[in-house]
């Protein structure tokens, strides 16, 4: 038995999310796995590292599976990208330790969330980026950002109640915002995330940045521990996993 590491890119707007669902709703898990079965002649079960949601999409998720083949990985990667839909790409395959876990044995990732801040829309970036042409203050957000950074209680960040599932508590040890040529690029890097915690963040941030609420509003939130508290959450398509650390 072998264990292959993966790292995949996908488009998520045609996908409900990653993992498989019961009600066979098109999924990245199952058309990846879809493909093992084809390649190895036996189900083969995909880990991924996170459950990325309905819309989201990946440039760097990570995978693994463990399955009994004297396939080379650049044989197995070019499988793959044959047989796969045009949305899903494999970008890596390396052999790994018997004892690496995609998500378990992940240390940080890091998402981007890409704002298009102009007075016009784009046809190529629609289905990746999140058109807002309200004049936004980045140095605002920026001031509430700061108050994200560390080691907080994310519960007012979270849509599902996060203290029967191991607490609230992340680390944020990254968050940027950069604008250039009207767009807005926020960059978030944490040891774990909460369900829907950085749609519910940047959210936040934009309504910071059109002037609902005060940068220092967001501190107040944080103590709160209330999902209520904070802003509503940006739509998924505008989200990208960029990376997952593993040391």
């Amino acid at each position: 038995m072998r264990t292959f590491k993966f790292i995949l890119e996908y488009d998520g707007t045609d996908f409900n999310g990653w993992q498989v669902q019961t009600n066979a709703k098109r999924t990245v898990q199952g058309e990846f796995e879809a493909v093992l079965l084809k390649i190895f002649k036996r189900r083969v079960t995909a880990v991924g590292s996170g459950r990325t949601d309905s819309g989201v999409h990946a440039r760097g998720q990570v995978a693994h599976i463990r399955v009994e083949t004297d396939m080379p990985p650049d044989e197995i990667m070019r499988a793959c990208n044959y047989n796969l839909p045009r949305d899903i790409v494999v970008c890596a395959v390396s052999v790994a330790s018997s004892k690496f876990h995609a998500q378990l044995s992940a240390r940080r990732k890091t998402y981007s969330y890409v704002i298009l801040n102009r007075d016009f829309s784009s046809a190529l970036e629609r289905r990746t980026s999140y058109f807002v042409p309200r004049k936004i203050s980045v140095s605002r957000m920026r001031a509430a950002a700061k108050f994200l950074v560390g080691r907080k209680d994310f519960c007012s960040f979270a849509n599902v109640d996060p203290y029967h599932r191991g607490g609230a508590v992340r680390t944020i040890s990254r968050l940027d915002i950069k604008k250039r040529n009207g767009r807005i690029t926020i960059t978030v890097e944490a040891n774990g995330f909460l369900y829907k915690m950085v749609r519910n963040i940047v959210g936040t941030l934009l309504e910071v940045g059109t002037g609902r609420f005060k940068p220092e509003a967001v501190r107040g939130m944080l103590l709160k521990k209330d999902r209520r508290a904070a802003g509503l959450a940006a739509p998924a398509h505008g989200l990208c996993l960029e990376h997952v650390i593993y040391k």
